[in-house]
C-alpha cells in the first residue's frame, strides 16, 4: 500500500507543475497574441494536452485526499463505521468496474490512434496524438490502484470499529 501512496502522491505534485507550466504557457500565449498579433497553433494544442494531463492525473490524487465530489450533508452525519461501508461500496461497485471499462476500452482507443498515426488535423498542430490519448487509459490505472487502496483501508476501518 506505500506504494500506490507514494505513487498517488508524486503524481498529484506532478500534475502540480504540469498546472504550473501550463499557466506559464497560457500566459505566454495570450500575450503574444494580443500585443505581438502573433500566435502558434502548436502552442494552443500544448495548452489543451497539458489540461489532458491535469484533469487525467488529478483523479488519482483528488480521490486519494478524499476532495471528490460527493453528498457531504448526508456523509458528514453517518458514523465511521456506516462511513467506512460507503466508501468500501462506492469504490467497489463505482469506481473500480468505472476504471476497469475506461482502460478497457482506453487501450484500443490508443491502439487505433498509434496504428493510423492520429496526428492533428490543423496545419501546423502536433503530431503524436495517441500519446496524448494514452494518458486516458494510464490515469484510470492510477484510479484504480486508488480505489483497491481505499477499499482495503475500509475493510480495515470496519473491521476496527
Amino acid at each position: 500500500m506505500n506504494f500506490i501512496d507514494k505513487s498517488i502522491k508524486f503524481l498529484g505534485y506532478f500534475t502540480a507543475c504540469v498546472l504550473g507550466i501550463l499557466v506559464v504557457l497560457v500566459v505566454y500565449d495570450a500575450t503574444a497574441r494580443y500585443l505581438f498579433s502573433t500566435g502558434s497553433i502548436a502552442l494552443q494544442e500544448l495548452e489543451w494536452h497539458l489540461f489532458d494531463v491535469i484533469i487525467l492525473f488529478g483523479i488519482a490524487y483528488t480521490l486519494k485526499e478524499a476532495a471528490h465530489v460527493r453528498v457531504d450533508i448526508f456523509y458528514d452525519k453517518y458514523s465511521p463505521k456506516t462511513k467506512a461501508v460507503v466508501d468500501l461500496v462506492a469504490s467497489l461497485f463505482f469506481v473500480l468496474p468505472f476504471s476497469f471499462l475506461i482502460i478497457y476500452i482506453g487501450i484500443d482507443f490508443v491502439t487505433m490512434s498509434y496504428m493510423q498515426n492520429e496526428a492533428s488535423s490543423n496545419p501546423g498542430g502536433l503530431e503524436y496524438r495517441f500519446l496524448v490519448k494514452a494518458l486516458l487509459p494510464l490515469s484510470f490505472v492510477f484510479l484504480a490502484l486508488q480505489a483497491f487502496r481505499d477499499v482495503v483501508e475500509s475493510v480495515n476501518e470496519w473491521r476496527a470499529l
